[in-house]
């Protein structure tokens, strides 16, 4: 098995909501569920909204949809979307 590298798009609730708090909270249940080497990015979208771009590495043996459960569930996310999702190349 190989590993995959990830790209969620994580879109707040609101221009209000507290990008560093959320950013935490994602690296620990992405770490949680096997996920290595978080990263982040803020990619403004409209009016002062920013989606919050993550980036990290999964074995193939792990299936993705955990994480995207437990990501949705965080209160201050309104939704969670898979932008990328490719094998590296070792």
């Amino acid at each position: 098995m190989g590993t995959a590298l990830i790209t969620l798009r994580l879109m707040p609730e609101s221009v209000e909501t507290n990008l560093e708090e959320i950013k935490e909270i994602v690296k620990t249940k992405i770490e949680e569920l096997q996920g290595k080497n978080t990263r982040f990015e803020e990619q403004p979208v409209a009016f002062g909204l920013k989606a919050l771009m993550t980036f990290f590495q999964l074995d193939e043996a792990h299936e993705l949809e955990p994480i995207e459960n437990a990501l949705s569930e965080i209160e201050s996310i309104n939704s969670v979307q898979v932008t990328d999702m490719r094998r590296a190349i070792e």
